[in-house]
């Protein structure tokens, strides 16, 4: 008798927990406004300095164009632009700012960071860019706050800018 008290404790409790779950899930979908659960915090170290992002860490879930080539897990090529480099920057900061759920954070006349917010969980993703005038491209960096993998959003966000800002 008691191990079938105990059972049922532990099903109902595991039922509460189910239950509890789904709601946040669907206040997540449904709700329009993620409430952020997975958001996690702004990284320390952002910026462009010395000609670099913050290097990745050993997760493939960041791609950058200031890492070496050979590092093909995490290198992406910076977005190429002839003509003024003004109007180039001022063109890619149009693009970034018309992507679905994207947040400019920073911009000046050097340096752009947005976070990029998925729809459903809330999950945010990282993204700065640089405008190196000298070298005619603009060198971006893309990365997922949490988590290991990012089934390569990252890489792929990147390659959206980059034939946004191409047309």
């Amino acid at each position: 008798m008691k191990i079938r008290q105990t059972l049922k404790r532990i099903f109902l409790s595991l039922l509460v927990v189910i239950v509890i779950i789904a709601a946040l899930i669907s206040i997540e979908v449904l709700g329009g406004q993620p409430m952020g659960l997975f958001s996690g915090s702004r990284p320390d170290g952002l910026g462009f300095n010395n000609g670099q992002f913050k290097p990745p860490s050993w997760k493939p879930n960041t791609v950058s164009s200031t890492v070496e080539k050979s590092d093909a897990t995490h290198y992406i090529a910076p977005i190429a632009f002839t003509g003024d480099a003004k109007d180039a920057w001022k063109k890619f900061i149009g693009v970034v700012k018309s992507q679905p759920r994207a947040t400019v954070v920073t911009e000046n006349e050097k340096y752009l960071y947005a976070e990029f917010k998925t729809p459903s969980m809330g999950f945010v993703d990282d993204v700065e860019a640089a405008l190196d005038a000298k070298a005619n491209v603009i060198h971006v960096r893309s990365a997922s706050r949490l988590g290991v993998r990012d089934f390569d959003a990252n890489r792929k966000r990147v390659e959206i800018i980059r034939a946004t800002f191409a047309k």
